[in-house]
């Protein structure tokens, strides 16, 4: 049956959706928001992720302009991603997460049991 007052999704939440909903995408954009600027940072900090797929994200969130990709000139050179004013707009979404996250599966103590 369909909903009759259901409006259809708008086309540039479900593009924003259809980025932010990629494997690993929010996790890594949690990192970013606390502070991983380098490809080894995001590796430590998400455990799992396959290096490929975490090289895979970083330029997707970088080519939709979510994070900044940059070659630092040093020997040997580094990338840094940074977090951009649009990547920014997305902190609300990413504190919002983190709360939900500590309410619904926070671990308990012996105590609390």
């Amino acid at each position: 049956m369909r909903c009759r007052k259901c409006a259809p999704v708008p086309g540039e939440v479900r593009r924003a959706a259809d980025l932010l909903e990629r494997r690993y995408a929010l996790s890594i954009l949690y990192v970013a928001h606390e502070g991983a600027v380098r490809f080894n940072e995001f590796l430590y900090a998400l455990g799992s992720i396959p290096p490929r797929t975490l090289a895979a994200r970083l330029s997707e969130l970088a080519e939709a302009g979510i994070l900044n990709r940059a070659v630092i000139d040093s020997r040997p050179p580094r990338v840094e991603y940074r977090i951009t004013k649009s990547g920014r707009e997305l902190s609300a979404l990413i504190e919002a997460l983190a709360r939900f996250g500590q309410s619904q599966f926070a671990t308990t103590t012996l105590e609390e049991r």
